[in-house]
């Protein structure tokens, strides 16, 4: 499992993240050995939010009441939660309140006294960044949290808040897979007149991220598109599938480390956030943090998702 240190922080972390956002109906045996089979993949980042669960911190709550670490088995892991979301609303809100008191719950429902890493999930159109850099200030005197980031934002959005919050912002949860990039099609493809690929739609968010330091997170690592299906094994993808199985077979992995090796690949040292809750996708995904694609292949993998290479 590749390592690498996330810029503005002392932690060094793996390129796999395990979201668990999907544990609240698990027992406390399947939490159990989803995580075991993590770890032993070498993957201790794991990705939580407060709005994941039936209920409010519900999957935060389960894990807790399934693994009950010891402070020493809690110092060996990353713990990452956001806060933004109003699920009932819906809207966002990241006032000075929200924000302490969905942190505190998290850490209530966790079982721990603080979170590695707070992102603020989803962008808040009402934002005053006066109120978050207040929030993060208290937040960090006080020992909750260690570093802060962001969720779906764009370059813009966090210029407005790095104007204010004095942190370093380290991360931005972003959605990337083969199929659904964007982020990086749209610059393979610039100022191709008529071409919807050379649009920008993020102001070129992939690079600005890399400028400052800021780690991607690349959530939804194998949906097709917005929780619209998995493109591995999908019929809708059938040339894509047949490269993948051909490079799967070439390094002697399954499909799912292929899909995310494409990810990994990548120079700008992203995370691939998988939130399966099935122990052997788990690991399967995970042989792809070493799986050393060439650029031909990464670029033959580009194409077969139908993305244009000029």
């Amino acid at each position: 499992m590749k390592t690498f240190k996330l810029p503005g922080t002392d932690m060094v972390v793996p390129n796999i993240v395990l979201g668990l956002m999907r544990i609240q109906d698990k027992s406390d045996a399947e939490v159990r050995e989803l995580l075991a089979t993590a770890m032993d993949a070498g993957i201790t980042f794991l990705d939580h939010a407060d709005v994941y669960g039936s209920e409010l911190h519900g999957c935060e709550r389960r894990f807790a009441e399934a693994m009950r670490l010891s402070p020493s088995q809690r110092e060996k892991l990353i713990i990452q939660s956001k806060a933004g979301i109003v699920r009932e609303g819906p809207y966002f809100d990241f006032s000075y309140e929200h924000i302490v008191e969905s942190v505190d719950g998290s850490l209530k429902a966790l079982g721990t006294d603080y979170l590695d890493i707070l992102l603020l999930h989803r962008p808040d159109a009402l934002v005053e960044p006066e109120e978050v850099a207040r929030a993060f200030d208290d937040l960090a005197a006080a020992g909750k949290v260690r570093a802060f980031g962001v969720s779906n934002h764009t370059p813009r959005q966090i210029d407005l808040l790095r104007r204010h919050v004095r942190q370093p912002l380290v991360a931005n949860q972003l959605q990337l897979s083969i199929t659904h990039a964007p982020l990086v099609a749209q610059g393979v493809a610039a100022n191709m007149q008529g071409l919807d690929q050379s649009v920008s739609r993020d102001d070129g968010l992939l690079d600005y991220c890399r400028l400052h330091d800021i780690t991607v997170q690349a959530w939804s690592p194998f949906q097709a598109g917005f929780f619209d299906g998995p493109f591995l094994g999908s019929e809708r993808h059938p040339e894509l599938n047949a490269v993948i199985d051909r490079l799967a077979a070439k390094y002697a992995v399954p499909s799912l480390a292929i899909a995310t090796a494409w990810i990994t690949r990548h120079p700008a040292r992203m995370q691939v956030v998988i939130g399966t809750t099935t122990p052997q996708r788990v690991a399967d995904a995970a042989l792809g943090s070493d799986v050393p694609l060439t650029r031909a292949e990464w670029y033959e993998l580009f194409r077969a998702a139908q993305y244009i290479v000029p």
